[in-house]
């Protein structure tokens, strides 16, 4: 279990690589982290269904980053990005979590 944790902690230390090295390689967003302008820019339409769930979903971080942090500079995006990754395993280890208990009982 230890190594799952520790392998969980480097993968999350690691996270700011998707936009350092785009920042190094000058190549815009991360690689699949497009949104609707984005890909209308690049194939000149955007898909319905990703134009239709692109309102409605709204994610708890935007960008994978803290809300003050949204503009600053590469060292803040980065620390946002490690921020986001630890509370979402968090969320996800404590509904799982939850789930295991729920089960247990019956």
């Amino acid at each position: 279990m230890r190594k799952l944790w520790k392998g969980l902690f480097i993968l999350i230390l690691l996270s700011p690589l998707g936009i350092i090295l785009p920042y190094l390689l000058k190549a815009g967003s991360a690689w699949g982290e497009w949104g609707p302008e984005e890909i209308k820019e690049m194939i000149g339409y955007v898909p319905e269904g990703l134009e239709k769930l692109s309102s409605i979903l709204n994610p708890l971080f935007p960008d994978y980053n803290l809300k003050v942090w949204e503009n600053g500079n590469l060292l803040q995006q980065s620390l946002g990005y490690i921020i986001s990754g630890l509370i979402g395993v968090g969320i996800v280890v404590g509904i799982v979590y939850l789930l295991g208990i729920m089960l247990a009982k019956k």
